[in-house]
């Protein structure tokens, strides 16, 4: 349906509601900027397919890891630090568990044949640290296990330990979020599918399952279905990647309780797949245990959410040398999507065909921790305020 600049007037000849801006998609960016925009007084509307939070996008899971000094690149600190604020001052205002201070351990070695979303990711991570002054240990094997004997660390590898880090729960934020934003004044239409989005010189029309409604600015923050949205000279630089969950029964209750094991992210030396999980949380008898994958993308409509015994398997053995305390019984397993860039960088920028229109992609693997300040990004990006970020290196034009 985005098929450039309509007629005047064609808006307000076809939409039911007009509004300030509209969000699609409703999951972490889209909660978030609905919350960030009716706080600084925009008339807002958001749609979402499913009635999130939901299980279909990249907004479930149970747990989310959150850290302040991010090895990715040091613009996303300063985001990560932003969110952590906003998770407890949404946690006061709705009376929500959002953000455990577990602590996070982040595991590699020189010679790590895993890679976390970009080179260097280990001394990237201490740079960070260093550079805003966010409290940390650099700790040597023998710290690693007199500290948590549950990991099998090889005498080469190092730790990085960050206190302030830890997980966030992720249904939990975008249903805190969704309620902030009603009770601001938001309209949320869920279960309600958008079909596609027109432009006229005076504002943005979309269409959906529903009915029409026009906007001054559309944030497109649909997630996996961004590039169907995007069509195909856009949406190309975004691929969809299936990723699975696994939780699996411990055999230490107390060794592996959040008092006693922290949230991790392993660079493994001898699989380039690496390993990130989770303490047991909320009185649960099992841990997630995860890995990525980015070998075969996929899209929404087609991709396979039944997790299989075969993956199942990998999973354990993949495990079974590096950590203690876990057995192999998987107790629950689920599929969730990553939206990926070819930097693993995040795109919050203008649409290069229209001002109007906000693209919002924030997965690539490490998103969900900066949902709230990227929110807030947004918030001022629609309303064309100068915002407390520098946005200059989530530009499209980066790929050019």
């Amino acid at each position: 349906m985005f098929g450039g600049i309509a007629d005047s007037g064609v808006c307000e000849a076809l939409a039911a509601t007009t509004c300030d801006v509209a969000i699609i998609g409703l999951g972490a960016v889209g909660a978030a900027a609905a919350v960030a925009l009716t706080r600084r007084g925009a008339k807002v509307i958001g749609f979402d397919r499913f009635s999130p939070p939901h299980t279909s996008g990249s907004s479930h899971g149970g747990t989310r890891v959150t850290r302040l000094a991010i090895g990715e690149g040091d613009h996303l600190t300063p985001l990560a630090i932003r969110s952590h604020e906003l998770w407890r001052q949404i946690e006061e205002e709705t009376g929500g568990s959002l953000l455990e201070q577990t602590g996070a351990l982040i595991i590699s070695s020189e010679v790590n044949a895993a890679v976390t979303h970009v080179e260097g990711f280990f001394a990237r991570t201490i740079a960070a640290a260093e550079t805003f002054g966010i409290a940390h240990e650099v700790l040597d094997a023998g710290d690693i296990r007199a500290r948590w004997p549950q990991f099998k660390v090889h005498n080469n590898e190092m730790g990085y330990f960050e206190p302030s880090a830890g997980f966030v729960r992720p249904e939990e934020c975008v249903r805190a979020q969704l309620k902030l934003a009603q009770r601001h004044g938001a309209d949320i239409h869920v279960n309600e599918e958008v079909l596609g989005f027109d432009l006229s010189s005076s504002c943005v029309t979309v269409k959906t399952s529903e009915g029409c409604y026009s906007a001054h600015k559309l944030v497109l923050s649909a997630g996996a279905w961004l590039p169907d949205l995007l069509g195909a000279r856009y949406g190309s630089l975004f691929k969809v990647y299936r990723q699975a969950q696994f939780w699996f029964e411990v055999d230490d209750l107390d060794a592996l309780s959040a008092t006693r094991f922290p949230v991790f992210i392993w660079e493994l030396q001898n699989s380039k797949q690496g390993l990130y999980g989770f303490p047991m949380v909320d009185g649960g008898t099992a841990v997630k245990v995860a890995s990525e994958r980015f070998e075969v993308t996929t899209t929404p409509a087609v991709v396979n959410r039944k997790v299989s015994a075969e993956e199942i398997h990998a999973m354990a053995k993949l495990i079974a040398p590096h950590l203690c305390g876990i057995s192999a019984r998987c107790v629950e397993a689920t599929a969730c999507l990553y939206t990926v860039t070819p930097d693993f960088g995040f795109v919050i920028d203008k649409h290069p065909i229209s001002e109007r229109v906000i693209i919002a992609s924030t997965c690539s693997g490490h998103g969900f921790k900066h949902s709230p300040a990227i929110g807030e990004a947004l918030a001022d990006l629609a309303l064309d305020r100068q915002g407390r970020f520098d946005l200059a290196p989530f530009r499209m034009t980066r790929f050019q």
